[in-house]
């Protein structure tokens, strides 16, 4: 059985699946966590007191996949193209990052989400 969580800010609410990589044992295990949100093109990112190594990283990321920013200790949410996507329909982030979940659910919830915006996530009952 996989772990979930529900990531939120202000009125939006979403579900998010994690896989089983160490990236998504750590972050779990830290969870609740709390951050200000910061948008970059179609992706919200936020720093999180959890420290992961590379792992499997990946240059172009899936259409709801969360990923962990290793040189920033970051999560991202990825919902559309970012600044350094090469074309419209490809998700790049800024460097490779660790993928450790999906949004469950309808991803671009999180275009509402503005620089500055209190987020919370924490596990799913």
């Amino acid at each position: 059985m996989s772990k979930r969580i529900i990531i939120r800010s202000g009125s939006i609410s979403a579900e998010a699946e994690l896989n089983e990589t160490e990236t998504a044992k750590k972050i779990y295990e830290a969870l609740p966590l709390k951050s200000v949100a910061n948008r970059w093109g179609d992706e919200v990112y936020f720093s999180i007191p959890v420290k992961c190594r590379p792992e499997n990283q990946q240059e172009v990321v899936n259409f709801g996949d969360l990923g962990y920013w290793v040189p920033g200790s970051a999560f991202c949410i990825f919902f559309g193209p970012t600044p350094s996507s090469k074309t419209p329909d490809e998700i790049r982030p800024a460097s490779p990052v660790n993928v450790f979940g999906k949004i469950v659910g309808e991803p671009t919830v999180f275009k509402a989400v503005k620089d500055g915006d209190e987020i919370i996530v924490e596990r799913s009952e």
